[in-house]
C-alpha cells in the first residue's frame, strides 16, 4: 500500500508540484488579507470586508495590483488541479490511494474551482460586485425556493459546521504533520510551523462551524437574511460576550493560517 501511494504520489511529477507550491502560496495570500482586514474591523477601522472580496478589493488598490489579482488567479486554479490530481491519481501518503480520500480531494477541487472562478471573473472585471454576505444571502435563498430547500440548506448547514470543527480538532491534534517533509529543518523551524499550523488552523476551522452554524439558524427560521458570508460571521464574534477581542484572535489566528499556507508550500509532502 504504501508504495501504492508513492508511485501514485508521482505521477503528476514536477508538474504537481509546483502546481500544490503554487496554489499554497495563493491561498496564504487570501488568508493574511483577510486576517489583516478583520483586525481593522476589530478596532473599528473597517472599511473593505474581511471577506475573499475585500481581501482582492485591498490586493488592487496596491501597486501592480491587477497584474496581483491575476496571480492569485492563477495560484487558486493550481490549487485546483492539485486537487483535481489527487482525486484522479491518488494523493501522496500510503493511503493516497482509499477513495475516502480522493473523493474529499474531488469536492476540495470543487470548492476552489468556484473560488478560482470568483477570482479570476473579479480580475476580469467581470465579477459580481455584491459583497460576500449578500451572496450567501441570495445562494440560502435560491436553495430555499426548491422542494426541500429548507431541509438542504439545514443539512448545508450542519456540513459546514462539522467541516469546521473537523478542521479545527485535526489542528489542534496536528495531523498536518504528516503532509510535511521537513527533514533538516531546524528545530525552531519545526516549533513555528506546529504554532502556525495549530493556531491558523483553530482560527479558520472557528469562522467554518460559526457559518455553518448560522446557516443552520436561516434553515429553521427559514429566514435567508440569517445566513452569514465569512465577513458578516466574523463581526459576530466581537458581538459575544468576549468583545471584539475574540474576534482579534480569530483575525489573528486566519494571518498564522495564511503563514501556515506559506509554510506548507515550502515543505508540503506533494
Amino acid at each position: 500500500m504504501a508504495r501504492g501511494g508513492v508511485r501514485t504520489a508521482s505521477r503528476g511529477g514536477t508538474g504537481r508540484e509546483v502546481a500544490a507550491r503554487c496554489g499554497l502560496v495563493a491561498r496564504g495570500v487570501l488568508y493574511v488579507l483577510i486576517g489583516v482586514l478583520a483586525v481593522r474591523v476589530a478596532f473599528g477601522g473597517g472599511g473593505q470586508e474581511a471577506d475573499r472580496q475585500g481581501a482582492l478589493q485591498e490586493l488592487a488598490a496596491q501597486p501592480f495590483g491587477k497584474v496581483l489579482v491575476w496571480a492569485v488567479g492563477v495560484g487558486i486554479v493550481c490549487m485546483m488541479l492539485w486537487r483535481l490530481s489527487e482525486a484522479v491519481f491518488g494523493a501522496a501518503g500510503p493511503d493516497g490511494d482509499k477513495a475516502s480520500k480522493r473523493a474529499t480531494s474531488a469536492a476540495r477541487a470543487v470548492f476552489y474551482g468556484v473560488v478560482a472562478f470568483s477570482v479570476l471573473s473579479f480580475a476580469a472585471g467581470a465579477g459580481n460586485r455584491q459583497s460576500g454576505d449578500q451572496q450567501s444571502r441570495d445562494m440560502t435563498s435560491k436553495a430555499m425556493e426548491l422542494p426541500g430547500g429548507q431541509w438542504w440548506v439545514g443539512a448545508a448547514g450542519v456540513a459546514i459546521a462539522v467541516a469546521g470543527v473537523v478542521v479545527a480538532v485535526q489542528a489542534a491534534r496536528r495531523t498536518f504533520r504528516k503532509h510535511l517533509a521537513m527533514t533538516g529543518a531546524s528545530q525552531g523551524a519545526r516549533k513555528a510551523v506546529d504554532v502556525l499550523g495549530i493556531a491558523g488552523g483553530i482560527a479558520r476551522g472557528t469562522v467554518f462551524a460559526a457559518a455553518g452554524g448560522f446557516v443552520v439558524y436561516a434553515a429553521v427560521r427559514f429566514d435567508p437574511g440569517q445566513a452569514k458570508g465569512m465577513d458578516d460571521t466574523l463581526r459576530s464574534l466581537a458581538q459575544t460576550p468576549a468583545g471584539p477581542w475574540l474576534l482579534v484572535a480569530v483575525a489573528a489566528g486566519l494571518v498564522l493560517f495564511g503563514l501556515f499556507s506559506w509554510a506548507m508550500a515550502r515543505w508540503r509532502r506533494v
